[in-house]
């Protein structure tokens, strides 16, 4: 293993909830927040609180939000969507009922991220196969990552000859856990969506049943594990 992977990896041994503790850095959710508008918030009033994010994965399941199509200006007379890949907030700013989480775990920004819609939200979903169980990105689980570091940046066949090969490790860029993790291996996930990416039906049904009070059910018929 050359040097420059060692010193990558020196937290390698570290568990994904756990992992460099010693290292003070800020995350996306802490930057300060715009007030939002008064006139806006007083029109929200009564109405149901969700976030979502992305974490590790292709933004596939965030596409499938939006083929709800129509539905979903149905759905926003009773929900106000706050932190979100569409709304570009990155903090959720006051309690929600309900978080979709699409992605898995493979950074310490994203067990950051990850806590936080758990202590802000009261609902968590799953989101996906990525987010149910690692999906494609845990393919590099099989092998170590101080190799895959070195697959991708040293020895790369797109690597351009006479350049020299560093692998990067720079105090901005969030550090990598050594697998990539399930949601509900790090915090309690309460609703799973499987697919890769689901339905657009079948988000609409959790969200549509969950708004109006309604036991989630998720018919076979909409459901899907490709």
């Amino acid at each position: 293993m050359s040097q420059d992977v060692r010193h990558s990896m020196r937290h390698e041994d570290a568990n994904p909830v756990g992992a460099n503790v010693n290292r003070r850095v800020t995350y996306s959710h802490e930057l300060p927040k715009t007030a939002a508008d008064a006139a806006f918030l007083a029109s929200q009033q009564g109405k149901i609180n969700v976030s979502m994010i992305a974490l590790v994965g292709c933004w596939g399941c965030t596409l499938s939000f939006l083929d709800m199509d129509e539905r979903l200006l149905g759905l926003l007379d009773k929900i106000t969507i706050l932190r979100s890949s569409l709304t570009d907030i990155k903090r959720i700013p006051q309690r929600c009922m309900i978080g979709f989480i699409e992605g898995g775990v493979a950074s310490e920004e994203n067990i950051e991220t990850l806590k936080h819609f758990r202590d802000n939200c009261d609902i968590l979903i799953s989101v996906g196969a990525c987010a149910i169980w690692g999906g494609v990105p845990s393919m590099r689980n099989m092998i170590a990552l101080a190799d895959c570091l070195d697959e991708a940046y040293v020895h790369s066949i797109t690597a351009l000859p006479g350049v020299i090969a560093i692998i990067p490790n720079h105090p901005d860029l969030p550090r990598v856990t050594t697998k990539v993790y399930p949601c509900h291996e790090v915090v309690k996930m309460d609703y799973f969506i499987p697919g890769c990416p689901p339905d657009g039906d079948a988000i609409f049904k959790v969200l549509d049943d969950l708004v109006n009070g309604r036991p989630v059910d998720l018919p076979s018929a909409i459901n899907r594990y490709d």
